[in-house]
């Protein structure tokens, strides 16, 4: 009698993201050591891509050390940040694993004590003597800040893909379209109204920043 020939046993490289998560989720081992292939690149360049900027004040372990964190992260709270991930607002697996891995980045530049680094950044006025430091305005770039985090956390999941991905990160348009399965009209057509949304919300934050004329 012939023997039954066996269907192949598929691979966990080619589990779908959406398989991949949810095994991922169950806490399976093998799961978790594709995970870790499959986005540690993706991770890395993420990672780099914000402490490049300070590579004056950053050290070559800090990668390490940052990547180190994202994984805690993902898995702190039963990976509660990975139960968040909704795949039917149309963000792809990876970019929320990108935006993870940006925001550990910066969390850990604040954490280190580089502030006057993310504050040139960030646009507040670039001071050179520690003596000439304006408290008040220290006070207000730190307001606008709170602001902006507390405006992006009003965004929806795929909004705040894309302030990672293209501002975060600084991928081009063609990355960001290929990312967030979208046309790179759209891109450009959502930048323009992030943008217009931004300005508009932080307006009055800016009038309430400038200096007062006196009477």
């Amino acid at each position: 009698m012939p023997l039954l020939a066996r269907r192949p046993v598929a691979s966990p490289r080619d589990w779908s993201d959406q398989e991949l998560l949810h095994r991922t989720l169950r806490q399976e081992a093998v799961a978790w050591s594709e995970f870790v292939r499959r986005y540690r690149a993706l991770i890395f360049r993420c990672v780099t891509k914000v402490i490049g900027r300070y590579d004056a004040v950053c050290s070559s372990t800090d990668a390490d050390e940052i990547f180190s964190e994202v994984m805690v992260g993902i898995l702190r709270d039963d990976m509660r940040k990975l139960r968040l991930y909704d795949p039917r607002r149309g963000t792809k697996l990876s970019s929320w694993i990108g935006m993870i891995a940006t925001n550990t980045a910066y969390d850990f530049l604040r954490g280190t004590a580089r502030r006057p680094m993310l504050d040139r950044l960030e646009g507040a006025v670039d001071i050179s003597d520690d003596s000439t430091v304006d408290p008040l305005g220290e006070v207000l770039a730190k307001e606008r800040r709170s602001h902006l985090n507390t405006l992006l956390s009003d965004y929806s999941d795929k909004d705040r893909a894309f302030v990672a991905l293209y501002y975060a990160q600084g991928l081009e348009a063609e990355e960001v379209a290929e990312e967030m399965a979208i046309s790179v009209k759209t891109v450009y057509s959502k930048k323009h109204k992030l943008l217009a949304r931004l300005q508009n919300t932080l307006a009055p934050l800016m009038q309430a920043a400038s200096p007062l004329v006196p009477a």
